[in-house]
């Protein structure tokens, strides 16, 4: 079995926050999908690092083509096209729908059922991404 990568692998310190948080739920999306772990990590630099793409508006605001060519830097091309469109749907949902705040996903849940359906509830985001986010968020938010 692949080797799992933490959020602090990656640079990203959970307990500092709403910002950290969307780093760590970008990053889970992208190991969520059948690809290998260390392609999912450096897609996520180029977005996250290398693009300055951390926000939920910053990766809203960008077209699909420029998503897929970023992806496609960080050699995740299997599922380039596909992952480029459910970003971008992801990103617009968080923002209009929760104001582009995780933490509000969390506040407007119940219980930690409800947040997981809730997150289920994103395109492209399954069991394994919510496993996968939960892993490290269930550490600030429970």
């Amino acid at each position: 079995m692949a080797r799992e990568i933490s959020a602090k692998e990656l640079g990203i310190d959970i307990n500092q926050g709403e910002g950290e948080l969307f780093k760590w739920f970008i990053a889970s999306f992208l190991f969520g999908k059948r690809i290998q772990q260390d392609i999912a990590a450096d897609a996520y630099r180029v977005i996250v690092e290398k693009h300055k793409r951390d926000t939920p508006r910053k990766i809203g605001n960008c077209s699909w083509q420029e998503l897929v060519d970023m992806l496609g830097e960080g050699h995740y091309v299997r599922y380039d096209e596909s992952t480029a469109e459910r970003l971008l749907k992801l990103c617009n949902k968080l923002n209009s729908e929760y104001g582009g705040k995780l933490g509000n996903i969390r506040e407007r849940s119940k219980d930690r059922k409800e947040l997981q359906k809730r997150l289920a509830e994103f395109e492209g985001i399954g069991p394994k991404t919510v496993e996968i986010f939960m892993r490290e968020a269930e550490t600030v938010w429970y």
